[in-house]
């Protein structure tokens, strides 16, 4: 039997004593990460927010299966948002379109939610009227039997299978009318059941599960009355898939006690607000940076590369890599290097001569610390200081700096002072 089979199957129930500490922990991550964007320039939550959305658009489809370029994404947001970015690359109209899918969802989230808003969003994700190879209804319910099923032709699994067609007017209803409701208080609880809700009801032939994460986040941008994403749940999920899953079939199978589902969402929002912490922090190195060389003389191609390793770019900066990433020869690329050298925005690396790799200069400040440490933690790798005042500071440090840092390409406090440029 399926939860919808029951009598008054949405009448959800769940343990708030198994939830009450999951719940702290979010309300306390949350506030924490608040705080620290209330710390920064305008400038700079626009780029948070902006790298947050188009990470969050490029998991949520990754979770079904559908692989978009990140880079005709992050484009689309920008351009959208009016600010620049680096290696611009032209979107298609289809990746356009999901974009405006999701900022319609969570910069408007003042603005009730309605089928004929939803119908759009279906319609933005499928603007062939085709789901591959196959046609579907685009911007309408589904009018045919829907099932979850996996495995190979002959030997499928059926997971789930949706409410009947000729329920989905009605229960759409329901939960429109309970999204609207405006003694139903935004939450994080909200956000997780709405989402459970939607992808229960399965009420399209495709793309539910992309627009159930649209309006979980409407709901999160409700809880927190602010319509910029700085954090991506869907980046989460994305990395659990087969446990999200699970814990949805699990429940879809269940009599209405949505404490395992709720509890897996907020740990998955408790996460992201972690994870929030690193890109957060590389917005602020970037606005350092560009802040330490403001009236530095350099060409636009030199800026193009340094804003692309600002960005995250996971190679070494060599002259061969410059060279490779700009299409010009070693030669050329050689002079643009030492002159950035010369200039003091890179460092050439240590007792390196051949293949010299090359750090960016953040800071000109000494950052003062009692103690410095690297440690290992959850698969990543993390540099800690304790300060003078006794405070324990803490970064995620990047796969490749990791590596340069194990080949003694740089050194501890090469790490302090581009993670811990904003402290200083």
């Amino acid at each position: 039997m399926f939860i919808y089979e029951r009598e008054n199957w949405t009448d959800f129930r769940w343990d708030a004593n198994q939830l009450i500490d999951l719940m702290a922990q979010v309300n306390r991550e949350t506030g924490f990460l608040a705080g620290r964007l209330s710390a920064i320039g305008f400038d700079a939550q626009l780029s948070t927010a902006a790298e947050t959305i188009a990470n969050d658009i490029v998991a949520s489809s990754a979770i079904e299966g559908i692989i978009l370029d990140s880079s005709e994404v992050r484009s689309s947001v920008a351009r959208k948002l009016g600010i620049e970015v680096a290696n611009e690359k032209s979107p298609t109209h289809y990746v356009d379109g999901i974009v405006e899918m999701m900022l319609d969802a969570t910069a408007n989230y003042l603005d009730p939610l309605s089928e004929k808003r939803i119908f759009s969003w279906h319609g933005a994700l499928f603007p062939t009227g085709r789901s591959g190879l196959s046609e579907i209804h685009v911007g309408a319910y589904r009018t045919e039997p829907m099932q979850v099923v996996s495995g190979m032709f002959g030997r499928e699994k059926v997971h789930y299978c949706a409410p009947g067609a000729e329920k989905v007017p009605v229960e759409m209803k329901t939960f429109i009318d309970w999204f609207n409701d405006k003694d139903v208080k935004p939450s994080y609880i909200k956000s997780a059941i709405a989402h459970f809700w939607f992808v229960s009801i399965h009420p399209f032939d495709d793309g539910n599960g992309r627009i159930a994460r649209a309006i979980s986040d409407m709901i999160l941008a409700q809880t927190e009355s602010n319509g910029q994403r700085f954090y991506s749940v869907s980046s989460e999920i994305n990395k659990e898939k087969s446990a999200y899953y699970d814990v949805l079939e699990r429940t879809q199978h269940g009599e209405g006690d949505l404490t395992e589902w709720l509890a897996w969402y907020l740990k998955c929002i408790d996460n992201a607000v972690m994870d929030s912490y690193t890109m957060l922090s590389g917005v602020l190195r970037k606005s350092i940076f560009w802040r330490t060389h403001s009236q530095v003389p350099i060409s636009a191609r030199e800026k193009n590369v340094l804003n692309t390793y600002l960005d995250g770019y996971d190679a070494k900066l060599t002259i061969k890599n410059y060279a490779k990433l700009c299409k010009i020869s070693t030669d050329t690329a050689a002079r643009d290097i030492h002159n950035l050298e010369g200039k003091g925005i890179l460092r050439m690396a240590q007792g390196r001569v051949r293949d010299a790799s090359y750090s960016l200069v953040y800071s000109h400040d000494v950052l003062q610390y009692e103690k410095l440490t690297t440690a290992e933690h959850d698969n990543n790798h993390y540099i800690s200081a304790k300060l003078a005042d006794h405070r324990i500071i803490e970064e995620r440090i990047s796969d490749i700096d990791w590596l340069r840092f194990s080949q003694q390409e740089v050194t501890l406090q090469d790490l302090v002072d581009k993670y811990f440029a904003f402290q200083k």
